[in-house]
């Protein structure tokens, strides 16, 4: 088996995606449509073609303009199931979808038509093919943190079927510290929490994020290595970093694939993930991610093997899962030859 059939068939995670910027160009055209939504671009080509950013506040600016094409619970629902779709198709087996409703409540759009359509689709999707989802709550870092709460109370009669809130958009003058209140609420609730720092951020950000915010999962979290002593306690405490290499290309966080740090990320002994962002717009899935570093950064079947137990070992999942997927891992690199199965461990986090 090639490398890149077997990259396709490993049984991967998605833990850092955003369904708003999972709109395929040809859905957005369609949703504008139905919508009567006006947009700059006349066809999905032109749209496509305008997927050369800056920075991230660029992209931003086009990602919060694609959000006014999602009105109804349907358009909610058929971008997750078309994310879903494409998913399963990479050899997805769960994934963890971040959503924004401030982008769309503040048009007017019901938070209920939101929830619904997305977690319908998450319904739908596993009956169809099997593939197990999640949904994550996001908001945004450059609104207020009373913004936020509102929110967190707002999903509330949701709260079973959430299994956990973050915060996005632009890092710069928007430090993680500004939310803790917000965060300590979260916990509270139950749900557990994650936060996008260290992208455009410093790692500074990164330490807000675990010694104030309490966060079980970085997202990102690339600028970590700037400080020798975070990078330590994040080895020590193997708290999750939600990688995603080839946004961080688009978004030059990286002028090349081959000086991203993603390779001493892991001899440093971070719990390291692969995860898609934003798929359309950064030009690939998992797979493409895995197959992309790989080339650039020499890593090994061994390496890619282990970034993707550490997916399952980070997702928000029941014990049980977690080890129903390990054990498909493992037997899944045993059947193609790459690799002895590795010894599962006996108690496995939560």
């Amino acid at each position: 088996m090639d490398i890149e059939t077997f990259v396709h068939g490993l049984p991967k995670t998605d833990l850092h995606m955003h369904l708003e910027g999972s709109i395929e160009p040809e859905l957005m055209m369609t949703l504008a449509r139905r919508n009567c939504v006006p947009l700059r671009w006349d066809t999905a080509d032109a749209l496509r073609a305008a997927y050369r950013f800056e920075d991230l506040q660029s992209f931003l600016d086009l990602y919060f303009e694609g959000c006014r094409v999602l009105v109804t619970q349907a358009d909610f629902h058929d971008v997750t199931r078309a994310y879903l779709h494409r998913a399963h198709a990479d050899g997805v087996v769960h994934a963890e979808m971040f959503i924004g409703p401030q982008s769309f409540t503040e048009r007017g759009v019901p938070i209920k038509a939101l929830m619904n359509g997305v977690l319908d689709a998450i319904t739908d999707a596993q009956a169809a093919h099997g593939i197990s989802a999640s949904l994550l709550i996001s908001v945004h870092r450059h609104r207020s943190e009373a913004d936020a709460i509102a929110i967190l109370d707002q999903i509330m009669p949701w709260r079973d079927q959430v299994v956990g809130v973050g915060m996005g958009g632009a890092e710069r003058g928007n430090p993680p510290s500004r939310f803790a209140n917000f965060y300590r609420m979260a916990r509270e609730r139950g749900f557990r929490t994650c936060v996008h720092a260290g992208e455009e951020g410093p790692a500074a950000y990164v330490r807000e994020a675990v010694e104030v915010l309490a966060v079980d999962r970085i997202d990102h979290g690339n600028a970590c290595l700037d400080d020798p002593d975070l990078v330590a306690d994040l080895a020590d405490s193997r708290i999750p970093l939600t990688v995603c290499p080839l946004s961080n290309l688009r978004l030059k966080v990286v002028t090349d694939l081959k000086q991203h740090p993603l390779k001493a990320m892991m001899a440093a002994g971070l719990h390291v993930t692969i995860n898609s962002d934003d798929p359309p717009y950064f030009g690939g899935y998992v797979t493409e991610n895995l197959l992309a570093c790989r080339e650039a950064l020499d890593l090994s079947v061994e390496d890619l093997i282990d970034l993707v137990r550490n997916g399952i070992e980070a997702a928000f999942l029941a014990p049980d899962e977690r080890l129903r997927l390990l054990t498909d891992l493992t037997h899944y690199v045993a059947r193609q030859g790459y690799a002895e199965p590795h010894t599962l461990p006996s108690v496995l986090p939560g």
